[in-house]
């Protein structure tokens, strides 16, 4: 299947099955029309003398300086020569075909001036797996994911480094291979290519459809553990969430009510307390509010996906161009900030579940640290110093991003998003969470092993798939492998997959 690109309609989703997948794309004709009228108007502007900001003047301080028509042919190489100057390891390539995807829908929309071959470069480039080589750190997240972005456009100059094949090479040999001409860069056409914030999107896109199965790899972890724990379900009765009215705390408890259907403690067989510690009743408000977060986030990387992200803007029915920001990051740092921030908040939510677990003044009846011989066995007490561990780096890396400003170009650019590192610091912060849940995983799977009544469907099926992979801790044994094993399982989606497959979607 290929994805047609106009400038409208990219979501998350195809965002992934490009990124990942390796999904085919080309461009709507109406997009081709739209790109062709606008570089139109551009090349009469510029046989007409007129002064068009990062055509024929320099860039940010520079921007007052005009360049003669011999330097307007050479200033986009040296534009995208002087920005390529990020830093650090290779970015994942998944991130940079997001970014590369992001920027074609840019140009769909026929604003940005440059020529057809440079998006038909990028589209050749997708569709053929010529993937560049770009450093992971280096943008500000305003004039635009400029240094990232640059070391795509090396390409278009037959420049910098591609990989094809699984092969890091020279860019042209990656081009050459792959059988896609280099379309060099004429005026315009290397600022249209890097000035978008299109690189931060993109791994927030990604982001956020990995932190959404989280979500419901978290329901799953909590009602193991609230059955384990023997929990009162009456505060996951739906009628509850829905007088308060946050949809995503209704969702959330219709999720984890799915999952213990049809056992015990659903079916009140089990005696439970009137009302349970916060860390067990407030699930559904908890991980109901990173749903609705979540939600806004997807809401405004998908309008900037389908924006035009880019500085000038041309408008060609009005034969007019206009400079402003439209560049700046920040309405994609902010909420993703925000992302990022929640799914921390729901890795201390699962810590708590599995510190009452493992705490026998708490656990209702299960033995201390989940070990039957505790003294000379200490269980999964060194578990949870493993997850406290990693909350602790979580909470480091919560801060926002967006109100990490610091000036640059002698001021011109004074305020910047920061948002890069919004979007770097989310990765390691559901990396993080990926470990934090697999170890409430193993833990509530320990706890479950020592209940005898009958579970839910959904939380029976997950304790399944876990003792697949993890044995019961009968005695001590070294954890990390188990703790790896665990955090490995629940990035590959196995628990969800099966736990769907078993009492439906959870949402």
């Amino acid at each position: 299947m290929t994805l047609v690109i106009d400038g409208s309609g990219l979501t998350i989703d195809k965002v992934v099955k490009v990124a990942r997948n390796h999904e085919k794309v080309e461009l709507h004709t109406d997009a081709v029309k739209r790109i062709n009228k606008c570089r139109a108007m551009l090349e009469e502007k510029m046989a007409r003398n007129e002064i068009m900001y990062g055509v024929n003047t320099g860039i940010g301080e520079f921007s007052e300086v005009v360049l003669d028509d011999e330097q307007v042919k050479q200033f986009q190489r040296y534009l995208v020569y002087n920005h390529a100057a990020g830093i650090g390891e290779a970015m994942p390539l998944e991130h940079v075909r997001a970014a590369m995807l992001g920027r074609i829908n840019v140009h769909a929309h026929g604003n940005s001036g440059n020529r057809l071959e440079i998006t038909q470069t990028f589209v050749d480039m997708l569709n053929k797996g010529v993937t560049p080589y770009v450093c992971e750190k280096g943008s500000v997240g305003a004039s635009g994911d400029l240094a990232p972005m640059s070391q795509i456009a090396l390409l278009l100059l037959g420049e910098g480094k591609a990989y094809y094949k699984g092969e890091l090479m020279e860019g042209k040999a990656a081009l050459d291979a792959a059988g896609i001409p280099v379309p060099g860069l004429k005026a315009r056409d290397g600022l249209a290519a890097i000035n978008g914030s299109n690189v931060l999107t993109a791994m927030s896109a990604l982001f956020l459809h990995d932190a959404k199965n989280f979500l419901k790899q978290a329901e799953i972890a909590a009602a193991m553990s609230l059955e384990a724990l023997k929990a009162n379900m009456g505060p996951y009765t739906t009628k509850l969430h829905e007088v308060r009215g946050f949809a995503g705390a209704v969702r959330s408890a219709s999720a984890i009510g799915k999952l213990v259907e049809g056992g015990d403690l659903k079916e009140k067989r089990i005696k439970c307390k009137v009302q349970d510690a916060y860390s067990m009743r407030s699930t559904p408000q908890v991980i109901g509010a990173a749903h609705d977060a979540l939600a806004y986030a997807q809401s405004q990387v998908e309008i900037e996906l389908n924006g035009v992200g880019d500085n000038p803007v041309f408008f060609p029915d009005e034969d007019r161009q206009i400079s402003g920001a439209n560049f700046q990051g920040t309405p994609v740092a902010v909420p993703m900030d925000m992302a990022g921030s929640t799914i921390t908040m729901v890795c201390v939510l699962s810590e708590r579940r599995m510190n009452r677990l493992n705490n026998p003044a708490l656990s209702v009846g299960l033995p201390a640290f989940l070990t039957k011989g505790a003294g000379m066995f200490s269980g999964l007490m060194l578990s949870q110093y493993t997850s406290d561990m990693q909350i602790a780096e979580q909470r480091i890396l919560s801060a926002p991003a967006s109100i990490q400003s610091i000036p640059a170009a002698a001021d011109q650019e004074d305020f910047v998003s920061m948002g890069m590192n919004t979007a770097l610091k989310n990765n390691q912060i559901l990396d993080n969470a990926y470990g934090i849940l697999g170890i409430e995983f193993m833990a509530a799977a320990q706890a479950l092993d020592f209940r005898d009544y009958k579970f839910g469907r959904g939380v029976k099926k997950a304790h399944e798939v876990i003792r697949k992979y993890v044995a019961y801790l009968d005695e001590d044994r070294p954890l990390h492998d188990d703790h790896n094993t665990m955090k490995k399982l629940v990035k590959s989606l196995e628990i969800l997959d099966e736990v769907e497959q078993e009492v439906g979607k959870l949402e």
